[in-house]
């Protein structure tokens, strides 16, 4: 298991939202709070994620949106090419990172064991609190109406709170339309 971080990515409708915390890890030092582990790719089409090493995921970032330009951003085509190289090419594969890559339609998690997975579900979560982050953005998805960019940043929240390798500086991006705003809550009993 990729310890150290959380990536969450949340599809409702039209809309993508992928949330990562900022916390980076060495051992039991925390050495960083305000890390970005997410990138939007391919003209800002593509959002990518990483669970692990911050230099390997740098590298597969790089590696990835080469596939991406090859496949002229077709996030599927891109996906198996990199899973293939990740499989066969040395260097790869002594990488310990993991990916998260969504685009409008997609959401794939590709893994250093040439593994490309599809969630059955309009979510996906990797790393320490990737556990918690599915989970909470499973029930929230289930039970509310809300976008996918505040479920995501709920979620995250919740993870937050849980886990020790996962902090409260949440970077979020999104894909697609701007939801509707949410009607603001009243406070009660000031």
């Amino acid at each position: 298991m990729i310890l150290a971080t959380t990536i969450l990515a949340v599809r409702r409708g039209d809309q993508i939202a992928m949330a990562g915390d900022g916390q980076v890890t060495m051992g039991d030092v925390v050495m960083k709070h305000t890390a970005r582990k997410i990138r939007r790719l391919f003209h800002d089409h593509v959002l990518a994620g990483f669970a692990g090493a911050v230099a390997d995921a740098l590298a597969l970032f790089d590696r990835f949106e080469g596939h991406l330009e090859k496949q002229n951003g077709n996030l599927r085509k891109a996906a198996v090419d990199m899973a293939k190289d990740w499989r066969t090419d040395r260097y790869l594969r002594r990488l310990e990172a993991t990916l998260i890559v969504a685009d409008q339609t997609d959401i794939l998690v590709v893994s250093g064991d040439g593994e490309l997975i599809e969630p059955d579900e309009a979510l996906v979560a990797i790393g320490s609190g990737g556990p918690y982050a599915h989970a909470a953005a499973k029930a929230l998805l289930d039970h509310t109406e809300l976008p996918a960019a505040e479920i995501a940043r709920i979620a995250m929240e919740i993870t937050a709170s849980l886990c020790i390798f996962t902090n409260d500086r949440i970077t979020i991006e999104s894909l697609g339309p701007e939801p509707p705003a949410l009607e603001p809550s009243v406070a009660s009993g000031s």
